[in-house]
């Protein structure tokens, strides 16, 4: 979702960076890689590692979520290109769900107003899962929830984290990386896709399921 449906990467880093201001630090790539993907109390502990802080992770991620709920409320569009994959799915009849690291309350807030969430075939966040990413639990989980094995399943990613959860699974996994996660490793995935508008991903649904 994030990052991948929307460009809310740039909102987690704000909220990242104004928890570490207020204790005179500032967010980085670095501590980025390391929290992308990871559940709740997981990647707020992250940050406490990283920079060796005295406050819990629960508290962190309290402050955290109360920032962020707020710049959800904003409003967050589509990354360009999602509405019109989300169409081929449907007119396909290829089933598709959601598998998102984050809290579920910040799912309801993004897909309030999004007509295509009715076309979900499952909703899978953080909140699901007992192991975050780079865990394969929340690809077998997706797997399990579509009724087919990993293998038979193509994953989005733009992590890679969430890359080597999917490749983990078995899944067959396309990564489209964001100005975020340029930078970071995909060496295993099918294709490293410009765009989720890249006529190769496309290409990809017309082989036999």
């Amino acid at each position: 979702m994030d990052g991948l449906l929307f460009d809310t990467e740039g909102l987690y880093w704000e909220v990242g960076d104004t928890v570490l201001q207020r204790r005179g630090l500032r967010y980085s790539k670095a501590l980025q890689s390391r929290m992308m993907g990871r559940v709740g109390v997981a990647a707020l502990q992250q940050m406490v590692d990283f920079h060796g802080l005295e406050d819990s992770p629960e508290s962190l991620l309290a402050e955290s979520d109360e920032l962020f709920a707020d710049k959800l409320a904003a409003g967050v569009p589509p990354i360009a290109g999602v509405t019109e994959w989300i169409e081929h799915l449907t007119r396909r009849q290829i089933p598709f769900g959601l598998a998102t690291s984050s809290r579920r309350r910040f799912v309801d807030i993004l897909f309030e107003s999004i007509p295509w969430k009715q076309d979900l075939a499952f909703i899978l966040t953080g909140d699901d899962v007992t192991h975050g990413k780079p865990h394969p639990e929340m690809y077998l989980r997706a797997a399990m929830q579509l009724a087919i094995s990993p293998e038979q399943m193509l994953v989005l990613e733009d992590s890679g984290n969430g890359c080597v959860a999917a490749i983990a699974a078995g899944a067959c996994t396309v990564a489209i990386p964001s100005i975020h996660t340029r930078d970071q490793n995909f060496a295993g995935v099918y294709l490293v896709a410009d765009s989720i508008s890249d006529a190769r991903l496309w290409a990809m649904l017309e082989t036999e399921r």
